[in-house]
């Protein structure tokens, strides 16, 4: 059932909602959060498909925000609300409201949205494009006890990590993180199978993918070991490569879907990793609405840490490194360039307490 509302307000909202639900014979609210999407026209139909499939298993009150640009200056003084009511089968299963906001109540969607949101229930905000530099200081993520954003979908996604580390607030998180939760539970059960030392790694996967730089930062974080990122065609994380004492250990995924897990002395195995779709990943953020001090950590290990195997500097600049400035003149005066340091010389993990480092190196090698 869909009730369309023009130039309206949020009281009317609420009435039209409850009248909807009357409609069907579900009196009864039976959500359990509330999830405020911010997006634009265009991305606004998969946002929502994603949120309607994610509501089978967290059933919602979905609003979506959608801020209009108005094309003269006379529009941008005239506020207006314009909204769609969705209840039953056209909401999954949840109830859905869809805003459009016009001139100068655009600058105040939190006053729209806060009358909406269910009472007594986690709120959660997505910006699945667009997202603000700072999500907690946003006015409708200050509203919020989990905010979910995407750095893949930003222009310079690996540039933003950077400026999510230094804006991150407790309850904070990314879907670029998101999408390697199956590769962190396939490296740390392969590592539970050996007791070897790690010694050095290396994350390979497709340029400008900020899901494996957040692999490598979480590895350099929890192992405390050197971590080289690499470089390849994709489709998104492609390999991890371990060396231990014991021999390699290797994660190989080269068409996005079916990877090789490769341990010494064991025979290879074949392991799902398919790409997820978005639904899927809203999906599990929904399951946890506690901070990720897991997520936080390897994001403030930062990017720049992170040795880039190239051999002009261009790689490290657009990485978040220094440039490497010899390589050039060294070139100018027909002298060889000096190539990438190898993995054993990468950046390394911050020093730690060594009364907390080995049990952190314990657990990850058993």
């Amino acid at each position: 059932m869909k009730i369309d509302l023009t130039d309206t307000t949020a009281s009317k909202v609420n009435k039209a909602l409850v009248q909807g639900r009357r409609a069907i014979g579900t009196p009864a609210v039976g959500m359990v959060l509330t999830l405020v999407i911010v997006t634009d026209e265009e991305n606004a139909y998969d946002a929502l498909r994603a949120a309607n499939d994610a509501s089978h298993e967290h059933p919602s009150r979905t609003l979506v925000v959608i801020k209009r640009v108005s094309r003269s200056p006379r529009d941008r003084t005239q506020s207006r609300l314009d909204a769609e009511v969705r209840v039953g089968a056209d909401a999954g299963s949840g109830e859905t409201v869809v805003l459009r906001l016009y001139g100068e109540v655009v600058d105040h969607a939190q006053s729209v949205v806060l009358p909406l949101l269910l009472p007594d229930a986690p709120v959660v905000v997505w910006w699945p494009v667009n997202a603000p530099l700072d999500p907690a200081g946003d006015a409708l993520g200050a509203l919020a006890q989990r905010r979910v954003t995407d750095t893949y979908a930003s222009e310079q996604p690996v540039r933003e990590l950077g400026s999510r580390a230094d804006a991150y607030t407790p309850g904070d998180t990314d879907l670029s993180w998101t999408r390697i939760t199956p590769w962190r539970s396939m490296l740390a059960a392969a590592l539970d199978q050996v007791t070897c030392e790690v010694a050095a790694v290396e994350v390979e996967g497709e340029e400008f993918n900020p899901s494996c730089e957040l692999l490598a930062m979480w590895l350099a974080d929890r192992l405390d070991v050197p971590v080289k990122r690499s470089l390849s065609s994709g489709p998104g994380l492609t390999a991890v490569r371990m060396q231990t004492d014991c021999g390699p250990i290797v994660l190989d995924r080269a068409d996005g879907s079916l990877a090789t897990l490769s341990i010494q002395g064991q025979p290879d195995r074949a392991v799902a990793l398919k790409r997820r779709e978005t639904a899927e990943l809203i999906g599990e953020e929904l399951r946890r609405l506690d901070p990720d001090d897991t997520y936080a950590s390897a994001l403030r290990f930062g990017v720049h840490r992170l040795n880039v195997s190239n051999g002009n500097g261009k790689d490290a600049e657009a990485f978040g490194g220094e440039p490497d400035t010899e390589a050039p003149e060294a070139v100018a005066k027909g002298e060889p360039a000096a190539v990438a340091a190898p993995v054993e010389t990468a950046a390394k993990a911050p020093a730690r307490e060594e009364a907390a480092q080995a049990p952190v190196k314990k657990a990850a090698a058993k």
